[in-house]
């Protein structure tokens, strides 16, 4: 006799308490073998603390959420080889694999193991101290940013590549993003679009006071360093996927390369990130010039509808028929003029 299977269920509280979808995915986890423990609060450690990790025995992490409950997941699932299958309730969703709609299909898919493991890079950050004796380490699946402790003053950073200084400005932060990152916070600020199978970092500076400021990507053995200048007028913050925090002092480098460990995706569709990134964005498939022509032809065609509806009526005698509708009308007014008087004189 096989042994029970684990899955936990990771989403909000708030939809924990409203969201019939949660109900439902919990029992039909059940209904299929599995028992199943609920995650609805997600407090996120301090950076540089481990987090809680869900036990050796569990089979899959089911996400009902959008991508930030799935970036609290992914801290759950973190150097474990438990997959994370995510169901968006969210708004863009661009890493959930299922819409809410499709809960039964993605279970059921689930329950017979039928999926495949889309593994994602992370990566790795350390951030030392002015004096090189402290270090703290933490990691990333969308990315890591570093902005000005006061809003009030922009932060003087160098960024280095490779040993290198690359260059220096004033601004209020930069991003550090992995490819699964570059169509979240990344893409906002300007950076492009990276293909999740390529090993690779970009870094994209925020409002940055200097002529070159154009974002920057590194290939898998390469790394950035940020420091933070000494006579920065603020001190700095460095987030790592929006969750875990800490403050940078004046000399602080934050160093981020690759890391070996990947977080795995339940890969349900098998459909290309083209297709995901054309869908989730809307992208327009036709240039402007296309979409004017092909607005153009389907004026055209309303406008040859109905000269031909026109020519059709005329041919079989409509418009005799709409002239004895109007006969008929006036002679029904008469009758209704003729017996409004006989009301009126009885």
């Amino acid at each position: 006799m096989l042994g029970k299977r684990h899955a936990v269920v990771v989403t909000h509280a708030r939809l924990r308490e409203t969201s019939l979808v949660v109900r439902e995915a919990v029992e039909q986890l059940e209904h299929a073998g599995f028992s199943v423990r609920v995650v609805d609060s997600l407090d996120p450690p301090k950076f540089g603390e481990p987090s809680s990790i869900v036990s050796n025995d569990t089979e899959i992490v089911v996400v009902l959420g959008g991508d930030g409950t799935i970036l609290g997941a992914a801290e759950l699932v973190h150097n474990t080889d438990v997959p994370i299958l995510g169901v968006n309730l969210g708004h863009v969703g661009f890493l959930a694999e299922f819409e809410s709609f499709q809960l039964s299909e993605a279970i059921a898919r689930v329950a017979d193991r039928d999926y495949s493991i889309d593994e994602r890079n992370l990566a790795s950050v350390s951030v030392t101290s002015r004096d090189g004796k402290k270090t703290v380490s933490d990691w990333a699946l969308n990315d890591i940013t570093v902005q000005q402790a006061d809003r009030d003053h922009m932060i003087e950073l160098s960024i280095g590549v490779d040993g290198v200084e690359a260059s220096s400005f004033s601004c209020d932060g930069v991003i550090i993003s992995t490819p699964t990152g570059s169509t979240a916070y990344a893409f906002s600020a300007g950076g492009p679009i990276i293909w999740p199978d390529v090993k690779a970092l970009q870094l994209i500076p925020l409002a940055a006071h200097a002529l070159f400021t154009r974002p920057m990507v590194i290939g898998e053995h390469s790394r950035f360093t940020v420091d933070v200048i000494d006579d920065s007028l603020t001190e700095g913050w460095i987030c790592c996927d929006g969750r875990r925090k800490m403050k940078l002092e004046y000399g602080t480098r934050t160093t981020v390369h690759l890391s070996p460990l990947t977080v795995r995706l339940a890969s349900l569709s098998g459909v290309p990130f083209t297709n995901r990134l054309v869908t989730k964005f809307n992208l327009p498939s036709v240039s402007l010039r296309q979409r004017s022509r092909l607005e153009e032809r389907r004026r055209e065609k309303i406008i040859a509808n109905e000269n031909k509806d026109q020519a059709s009526r005329s041919e079989t005698g409509d418009d005799m028929d709409e002239g004895n509708r109007d006969n008929t009308g006036t002679d029904f007014n008469g009758r209704g003029s003729a017996a409004e008087q006989g009301s009126s004189e009885r």
